[in-house]
């Protein structure tokens, strides 16, 4: 791990005040780069805590936004694995991504969404529910899916589609990344009327408001130092 610190603060004449500015250097934490354990670490709980989400969703028969929401609509229509559809859905994604973004996003992206998708694929062989609630799967999946996604956000990852387009609207136009996800989320959800009965899609509306009031009040720009 390599750590960055500001420039020496020059120390004030004595009997003089320190200037605020030099106060502040002199208070400020010093910028701690990710090391691969960190990112490694961090890639996998926001995919297990995802992978998770995804597996209550389809057990209370509950939608998500994104790209995961159309590969949740095409799996309740055609039966196909949730994971296989993810995993494809993605893959137009991933030159936004590198074009707009960057390598290393793009790189760490493709491995979250490659682990979430074996997640979703062999999790529910590992564990199952007796009994769960769509009200109790919304809002714990909301918060659980809301720190995943905080996880892979802060170690410069993402789960794909609507989340490297939120992430790069707060980066280029300062819009918060939670306010746009959950614009796109609510829109993909109301989509899904078509196929899934009314109340589990106001259950999935609750899920995706839920989640993204846990973006915008914990992922904004400034308030986290790691890179």
């Amino acid at each position: 791990m390599s750590i960055t610190t500001s420039s020496p603060v020059s120390e004030p004449e004595l009997g003089s005040p320190m200037p605020a500015t030099h106060v502040a250097a002199a208070n400020a934490d010093p910028l701690v780069k990710h090391g691969l354990y960190e990112d490694a670490q961090a890639l996998f709980s926001g995919s297990l805590f995802v992978g998770i989400t995804m597996m209550m969703y389809a057990q209370a028969g509950l939608l998500t936004g994104s790209t995961a929401g159309l590969a949740f609509v095409l799996h309740y229509a055609t039966g196909w694995s949730f994971g296989a559809i993810y995993f494809a859905i993605n893959i137009p994604f991933y030159w936004f991504a590198w074009k707009f973004v960057g390598k290393e996003f793009t790189i760490k992206t493709f491995v979250s969404v490659a682990m979430l998708s074996l997640i979703t694929e062999f999790g529910p062989g590992l564990i199952h529910i007796d009994y769960l609630h769509p009200a109790f799967a919304a809002i714990a999946g909301g918060l659980l899916m809301g720190t995943g996604v905080l996880f892979l956000a802060r170690h410069k990852s993402s789960l794909g589609g609507a989340t490297i387009v939120s992430l790069y609207a707060q980066d280029k136009w300062g819009i918060p990344a939670g306010k746009v996800q959950m614009a796109i989320d609510c829109v993909v959800v109301a989509l899904a009327l078509w196929i899934v009965p009314f109340d589990r899609v106001a259950w999935s509306v609750l899920a995706a408001v839920v989640m993204g009031i846990f973006l915008a009040v914990s992922h904004r720009p400034g308030r986290y130092a790691g890179k």
